[in-house]
């Protein structure tokens, strides 16, 4: 059984039409509908063999969770020259928002100095998939102790109109206004991202629980 016979296996029409909702940019006869903790078992199950070294091999895929598949047994590389290199291989391949956002492949965590200027060129790219990752790599990793204050700079200078990348703009501030408040409250103050991600930041910062009431309130005042 290949994997994608291992995910058809697990494919449930009425979750389909659900899935299809959320990731409305995608043709709906790629999704199998596969729930995502089906999906991580079998990327467990497959973790180390030789057959998902082949699937890891073979690009594009057809199928939409074939996609997320390839992400989760990426993120389960033990070596970050090795993960990285697969990364970078697949992010062009990435054309929706759930197959960039729910991996977080665990050796870059323990990498960051390595990690980093991987983070700024996928920042830096046209795709928005891959910047969108980029942005959300630089929030999961250096929003801590590794914090510098030119990191939101390079989120600040990402432009264009697509909604996902201004939407992942917006969550990368006001999680940086829950995490780095002094550091980053003057991108606000000083209206330096573009209106609509402007005002999305502030909302998602107000609903955020990490936020303090005292910080909402002068935030509110910026809308």
């Amino acid at each position: 059984m290949t994997a994608t016979d291992r995910l058809a296996a697990c494919g449930n029409p009425d979750f389909v039409e659900f899935q299809s909702k959320l990731v409305p940019n995608i043709p709906k006869d790629t999704i199998l509908g596969v729930k995502t903790p089906d999906m991580r078992r079998i990327a467990k199950e497959l973790n180390g063999t030789a057959e998902a070294e082949e699937f890891l091999k073979h690009l594009p895929h057809v199928y939409y969770e074939e996609n997320l598949l390839h992400f989760f047994l990426i993120s389960m590389i033990k070596d970050f020259d090795e993960c990285v290199k697969a990364v970078e291989a697949f992010l062009p391949f990435v054309d929706c928002w759930p197959v960039s956002d729910q991996a977080t492949p665990r050796v870059f965590t323990k990498n960051h100095g390595k990690l980093l200027p991987y983070i700024k060129k996928w920042i830096g790219s046209e795709h928005v998939y891959t910047a969108r990752f980029g942005i959300r790599m630089l929030m999961s990793e250096f929003l801590g102790s590794d914090f510098l204050p030119e990191y939101p700079e390079w989120v600040a200078k990402v432009t264009g109109e697509d909604y996902y990348i201004k939407m992942m703009v917006a969550w990368y501030f006001a999680t940086a206004l829950a995490k780095q408040y002094d550091a980053c409250v003057c991108y606000i103050e000083e209206r330096r991202l573009d209106p609509w991600t402007h005002k999305k930041t502030i909302q998602k910062a107000c609903e955020s629980f990490r936020v303090s009431e005292e910080h909402k309130e002068y935030l509110k005042q910026f809308r």
